[in-house]
């Protein structure tokens, strides 16, 4: 089986939460190839027209990155395909919060003080101790960078290819990573191609047909995607999605109390939500946001960073009784005060 070499700079230009056995940041090669069978799915999927039985999915990728359950594969349990290696596995240089200080923090209309975007964006990994401060020892610093190299069959070159183009301009790693925390970027280093790819496009509504991540949501006018202004820093922008996070979900109003007899809209963004549980949901249930935040160089200058807001829709699980209607709708106005918002601007890939 002949055999490709890749290899990339990996580069964090916000801080990333990537803990090893002691919940200490440390760079690491398994939450990278859990990124990369992330968005490996998603460049694959079209391969399979968005199948409703991920069946034939889950076994290439299975056949690929290894498994020890296919059914269909006569050797108990297969090796991956695909090798990663980090140039080296330090821990993260971040040892300690020193926050955003007044200037980073934010109103939230249903809390009486003001609160730290940081913390907003960060709890969990970021906790509240007299001020912002990590609940671990250490994160991973913006700037801090590693070479990641693959070795993999020369046939899967062109997927993978795709794969590392979505990550760069997408992907996200550790610790409250949709909210723009772990965001990346990945530079060829000597013969590996350049990143190049098309966005897995798919209307966003057909998206709902699904309950897992498999495409770049898009409606008529394109891939629902918006992007801030430019920024110097990592800490202002991340202010920044503070605000626009928390405008587009305090735009729905509780209506009941602390325990609700069926789901609210707000409830359809994600779930749990801080005092407002619904009574017919486990309350270990967890719902991810499919809205997601990325940091990015500045096309236009590099020094600079810019945020990007994009959309995944897919519907919630079985177990939370989704009604795809309410879940329509709700999305339906996330988009619509997204693109009303006068320091964001739609963008195209």
């Amino acid at each position: 089986m002949k055999m490709q070499q890749l290899e990339y700079e990996v580069r964090f230009l916000t801080p990333a939460f990537l803990g090893n056995a002691e919940q200490s940041a440390q760079w690491r090669t398994p939450p990278f190839k859990a990124l990369l069978r992330q968005w490996w799915r998603v460049a694959a999927a079209p391969e399979v027209e968005f199948p409703w039985d991920f069946t034939q999915l889950r076994e290439m990728e299975g056949r690929l990155f290894g498994h020890a359950w296919l059914e269909s594969d006569s050797s108990s349990a297969r090796q991956s395909k695909i090798l990663l290696r980090l140039n080296h596995w330090n821990e993260g240089t971040l040892k300690s919060w020193a926050g955003l200080g007044r200037n980073g923090s934010v109103t939230h209309p249903e809390v009486p003080k003001p609160v730290g975007s940081d913390l907003y964006l960060g709890y969990g990994p970021l906790v509240f101790k007299g001020g912002t401060a990590l609940k671990a020892n250490a994160a991973i610093q913006p700037a801090e960078s590693a070479v990641l190299s693959l070795a993999l069959p020369e046939k899967e070159a062109a997927l993978i290819n795709q794969t590392m183009w979505l990550i760069d301009r997408f992907g996200t790693i550790g610790g409250r990573s949709r909210n723009g925390w772990g965001s990346l970027s990945l530079k060829p280093l000597g013969n590996t191609p350049e990143l190049q790819g098309v966005p897995p496009l798919r209307n966003w509504m057909q998206c709902l047909d699904l309950d897992w991540p498999h495409a770049l949501g898009c409606d008529g006018d394109g891939l629902l995607a918006w992007e801030t202004q430019s920024f110097d820093d990592w800490k202002l922008l991340m202010k920044e999605l503070a605000l626009v996070k928390i405008g587009l979900r305090t735009q729905f109003r509780f209506t009941t109390g602390r325990e609700a007899e069926a789901p609210e809209p707000r409830h359809w963004l994600s779930y749990p939500v801080t005092n407002h549980w619904v009574r017919s949901w486990e309350r270990s249930a967890r719902l991810p946001n499919t809205l997601r935040f990325k940091i990015r160089r500045d096309a236009q200058d590099e020094r600079k960073l810019r945020g990007i807001i994009f959309h995944m829709p897919c519907l919630p699980p079985e177990s939370f009784r989704p009604d795809r209607q309410n879940v329509l709708q709700v999305w339906q106005r996330v988009h619509s005060f997204l693109s009303q918002q006068s320091n964001l601007t739609r963008v195209q890939e």
